[in-house]
């Protein structure tokens, strides 16, 4: 599933296109994907124009004049891919991404600017809804979620006061989406072997009993928001469906330190250690025991 930096990835790739423009024209070819499509779906887009695009976790949230926000998931294999008005990519890397089978196409936005948008999802475990844009944090999509790691409220106070008391392991309290919104299991885990933590540790260790964060809760945060920009600026990371919104791929995973890399040989020249893979919850867990403690 497309973690934070591939939904911010398919954000910027949206962004130009679809805030300021109209949807001129929305064709709707299924009565859902993993949900149904809100009532009157076509009817309550067709004129409204975007006033801008954000990210919440890993929804797309597109604020309509209407009042509304058209949120969006990709789900397993959901992707967005921008054409002109004479089915012409974009971009130029296109044509080398692929498009995916058209018969996958399930929803088709024609935009007053020209551009076309289609979203294509063969295991249709992506959705869209409308709601509210007054009332989107009550939501029950977003009331529960936790903080922006990539925001100014992710701090080691925040993070510190989260982890107390929490007899979780850190793997699976770093996951929890009421705590940290959007963050996966690849960059959790990659996060923590920068941090130089365990996965197996429990996440109370982090917090100090004065209540001010310890040495390791700030190195922590720094980790996560380094792995994520990188990961942004890298487009992401190609692991079964995911692509831009060119079709093209994102390139993260050949900076992966530790994720699938199980049995090689850990990345840190003093270490000398061997990548293991552990499973926690259900979710595979890449580290290294030697350096992560």
């Amino acid at each position: 599933m497309p973690e934070l930096p591939e939904v911010e990835t398919v954000r910027r790739g949206l962004e130009p296109v679809l805030v300021g423009s109209r949807f001129q024209e929305v064709e709707q070819r299924r009565e859902g994907l993993r949900f149904p499509f809100p009532k009157q779906f076509v009817r309550r887009l067709v004129g409204m124009e975007v006033t801008r695009l954000e990210r919440r976790a890993k929804y797309l949230l597109a604020y309509l004049t209407s009042g509304e926000v058209l949120a969006m998931h990709l789900g397993m294999s959901g992707r967005f891919l921008i054409e002109d008005r004479q089915g012409a990519s974009k971009s130029d890397r296109f044509a080398n991404g692929g498009g995916g089978d058209p018969r996958h196409d399930h929803v088709i936005f024609r935009m007053s600017n020209g551009a076309v948008i289609r979203y294509n999802d063969a295991r249709r475990f992506g959705f869209m809804t409308l709601a509210s844009g007054a009332t989107l944090d009550q939501h029950k999509l977003f009331r529960g979620l936790g903080v922006e790691p990539l925001s100014e409220a992710f701090t080691p106070e925040y993070l510190n006061s989260a982890a107390r008391n929490k007899s979780q392991s850190l793997k699976s309290f770093l996951m929890d989406q009421k705590i940290i919104a959007g963050l996966g299991n690849i960059y959790v885990c990659e996060s923590l072997y920068q941090a130089g933590l365990s996965p197996r540790r429990k996440a109370s260790t982090l917090a100090t009993a004065s209540g001010r964060p310890g040495k390791r809760v700030p190195k922590l945060v720094s980790a996560i928001v380094s792995v994520l920009e990188n990961a942004v600026r890298a487009g992401g990371s190609t692991l079964r469906d995911h692509r831009q919104t060119d079709g093209s791929l994102g390139y993260f995973q050949h900076c992966f330190a530790v994720y699938g890399r199980a049995g090689l040989a850990c990345q840190k020249k003093a270490c000398q250690g061997t990548v293991q893979r552990i499973v926690q919850n259900g979710r595979s867990t890449f580290f290294c025991p030697r350096c992560q403690k």
